[in-house]
């Protein structure tokens, strides 16, 4: 990851003053697997684990913000935060660890590979980010492209148009643009960045929409209503919007119909065999409301398919 010689002086400044808290939560978590899951790549420059501490820089609707957590044998998250949106991002923080998800509500029913997962991850949460824009800038970026791409693109915009996270970092981190950031970067970075012209123009139309947007969003309260909020946009299908549900919201039921190879996971873990979305849709059905914490379970059950062909390599189009 390189950065640029302002980003490097604003990095090496002495950090303000952090704020403090102790998160206890009222019930097993994984820290780790709850947070991390935000992470878009090992790459990702504003999310990192350092040993026993997490990283992550956001850009809050009060400003630049960076966390660090760490989890004590209590099970209690012990935080600290810097930058002008410290007080938001400490305030927002049990909700970024799944404390507004309530998996009382969940009933596994009896298929062996769902019961075995909620034995073995009792600690899991659906965390939520309430960065609306950022979620959804990510997930048109990862549209019908490689993860490899997507990450990259996603490191490399970041790092070039965001801005230095606050803080005693253990290395340089960024926080994303801010709406109107995303909406100024020229043709030439994102062809440089790695993504293609539609991918782009979704951003920018988004962007344009900005904070309205967000708040119809924010608004709307399900899924569905969401949904239509966010196709409303040119560029974003139900594939983005129910990325950006679950990253955003923490959404307990949404499912990313069209992902290359979701179906065939779900499928695969609960059939033995591969299925299309509808086939999908009809697995899950049983679990309506719950479908988004099925899928999460299923990836973490290790229930895998043998791979039989090659890999995809990511192609680049970017001038050489």
């Amino acid at each position: 990851m390189t950065m640029g010689a302002a980003g490097a002086t604003a990095q090496a400044e002495r950090p303000g003053p952090s704020l403090e808290s102790v998160y206890r939560p009222a019930h097993a978590l994984d820290l780790a697997r709850v947070v991390m899951f935000q992470q878009r790549g090992v790459g990702d420059p504003t999310l990192l684990r350092d040993g026993p501490v997490i990283w992550r820089g956001s850009r809050t609707p009060e400003g630049a913000a960076t966390v660090a957590l760490r989890q004590d044998s209590s099970g209690a998250v012990r935080a600290a935060a810097w930058g002008p949106g410290a007080a938001w991002a400490m305030a927002q923080l049990p909700d970024l660890c799944g404390a507004a998800d309530d998996p009382a509500a969940f009933e596994p029913g009896p298929h062996p590979v769902v019961r075995e997962a909620v034995r073995h991850h009792v600690g899991l949460r659906l965390g939520r980010t309430d960065l609306l824009f950022d979620a959804l800038a990510g997930a048109i970026i990862e549209q019908k492209v490689t993860g490899v791409q997507a990450f990259a693109a996603w490191r490399r915009l970041v790092c070039w148009h965001g801005d230095p996270a606050p803080g005693p970092t253990p290395m340089p981190m960024f926080v994303p643009p801010t709406i109107a950031g995303w909406r100024a970067i020229p043709s030439w970075s994102w062809h440089r960045a790695g993504l293609e012209p539609p991918q782009s123009r979704a951003i920018v139309e988004s962007a344009r929409r900005g904070g309205s947007l967000v708040a119809s969003a924010e608004r709307a309260g399900d899924g569905p209503g969401r949904d239509r909020v966010l196709t409303g946009v040119r560029g974003v299908g139900a594939w983005t919007a129910a990325e950006t549900r679950i990253r955003a919201f923490g959404d307990t039921d949404a499912v990313s119909v069209g992902d290359y190879h979701l179906a065939h996971e779900v499928g695969y873990a609960l059939t033995g065999h591969r299925v299309d979305d509808d086939g999908m849709l009809e697995l899950l059905e049983p679990w309506a409301g719950q479908r988004q914490r099925v899928i999460r379970l299923i990836r973490l059950s290790g229930a895998r398919e043998p791979r039989r062909g090659p890999r995809l390599h990511p192609e680049d189009h970017r001038a050489r």
